[in-house]
C-alpha cells in the first residue's frame, strides 16, 4: 500500500514535533525553531508547512504569506525545505507536485523560495535545487557571501596581519560578553552614521534571542579598562560561526579592535569549526557588489558561496 502524502499547517501544537524534527534534519539550523521563528510573530502571518508521509514527518518548510505570496521566509535569511537524512530525490519530487497542488485553491499565486546554502548542510540536501528546476522556477536573486574554508584557510592578507599585530600590541582584551545593549548601541550608531538605517534586531529583541539560544547566538567583544571597542555576534550551528553583526567605536577602529577579535574567532576560538561565514555583501536584490566590504572579507581569506532565491509561479 502506497502511503499518502499530506500537508498540514504548522500550529501551536505542533511545535514539539516541529522543533524535534529540526533537531534531527539534515539541513536544518537553529533559526528554524519555533522560539527564534515567532520572536517576531507580529511582523509575519505564518504559513509553515508540515509534510507527512502516512503519519511520519518527512518534511517541514518555515513559510509566511502576504499579498498572495509565499516566502520562505520573509524573517530568515534563507529557508526552504527542511528535510530528514532518508529525504530522497523521489519523495521531493512527490512534495513540490504536493505543494503546488495545495496552492492553487488557497490562492497563493507565487512561491518565494531562499534555498539554505550548502554549507548549512549536515548531508548533502540539494534535492530541492533539482526540483525547482524541474518545475521551471527562476533564479531571481543571488547574493554573494564570503566564507572561509577552515580546513584549507588561505592566509590573511599582509594588510590584516599588519592591523592585528598593531592591535595587540594596544593591549585589547577578546572576551565573550554578555552586554548586548552596549554592543548594540555601537552597531546603531555605525548604521546610522553610514547609511541611515537599524539594524535588523533590537538590542531587546536580540538579547532576547541570546537568552533562548545561549549556545548559538555569542556576542565577543575587545575591551580596554572596561571601555568596549568593537564587538562580533556569531551565530553559531553545527558547521558555521556566522557574523551576524560586526562593529565598532570611532576609538576602536584607530585599534583596529574588530581585525583582532575576527583574529581570535577564526584561528583560535572556531577553528574546528568546518566554515566561518562572514555573509553576504551585495545589495539590490543581490545585483551590486560592495566592493570595499567583500575585500575586507576577503583579505581574511575568504571566498564566495552564494545565496539564491527562486521565484515558482503557481499556475491555474
Amino acid at each position: 500500500m502506497v502511503e499518502e502524502l499530506k500537508i498540514l499547517i504548522y500550529r501551536e501544537e505542533l511545535k514539539p514535533q516541529w522543533d524535534n524534527f529540526i533537531t534531527n534534519s539534515k539541513n536544518g539550523v537553529f533559526l528554524f525553531y519555533r522560539d527564534y521563528m515567532e520572536y517576531h510573530a507580529d511582523r509575519f502571518v505564518d504559513h509553515s508547512l508540515m509534510f507527512f508521509k502516512g503519519h511520519k514527518l518527512v518534511a517541514v518548510m518555515p513559510a509566511n504569506i502576504k499579498d498572495n505570496v509565499l516566502f520562505t521566509h520573509g524573517g530568515l535569511t534563507f529557508g526552504g525545505i527542511v528535510s530528514e537524512y532518508g529525504m530522497e530525490t523521489q519523495l521531493m519530487l512527490e512534495i513540490f507536485d504536493k505543494l503546488v497542488q495545495y496552492c492553487e485553491p488557497v490562492g497563493i499565486k507565487k512561491i518565494i523560495y531562499k534555498a539554505i546554502p550548502h554549507i548549512y548542510h549536515k548531508a548533502p540536501a540539494e534535492e530541492d535545487l533539482y526540483v525547482l528546476f524541474r518545475h521551471n522556477a527562476k533564479l531571481i536573486r543571488r547574493d554573494v557571501s564570503s566564507t572561509i574554508f577552515l580546513k584549507e584557510r588561505i592566509p590573511f592578507s599582509k594588510g590584516r596581519g599588519w592591523c592585528i599585530k598593531k592591535s595587540k600590541i594596544k593591549g585589547l582584551e577578546v572576551k565573550r560578553s554578555y552586554d548586548f545593549k552596549t554592543f548594540m548601541a555601537i552597531e546603531e550608531e555605525n548604521l546610522r552614521k553610514k547609511y541611515n538605517v537599524r539594524p535588523t534586531h533590537t538590542a531587546d529583541e536580540i538579547q532576547l534571542l541570546a537568552s533562548r539560544f545561549p549556545e548559538n547566538i555569542k556576542l565577543f567583544t575587545a575591551h580596554k579598562d572596561d571601555t568596549m571597542y568593537a564587538g562580533v555576534i556569531i551565530y553559531e550551528s553545527k558547521n558555521v560561526a556566522h557574523t551576524q553583526y560586526i562593529a565598532a567605536t570611532d576609538e576602536g577602529k584607530k585599534l583596529y579592535a574588530t581585525d583582532l577579535i575576527l583574529d581570535f574567532l577564526i584561528n583560535d576560538k572556531y577553528a574546528k569549526k568546518k566554515y566561518f561565514d562572514f555573509g553576504i555583501s551585495t545589495e539590490k536584490e543581490g545585483k551590486f557588489l560592495n566592493v570595499g566590504l567583500i575585500t575586507q572579507k576577503e583579505e581574511f581569506g575568504a571566498r564566495a558561496v552564494v545565496y539564491d532565491t527562486y521565484e515558482l509561479e503557481i499556475k491555474e
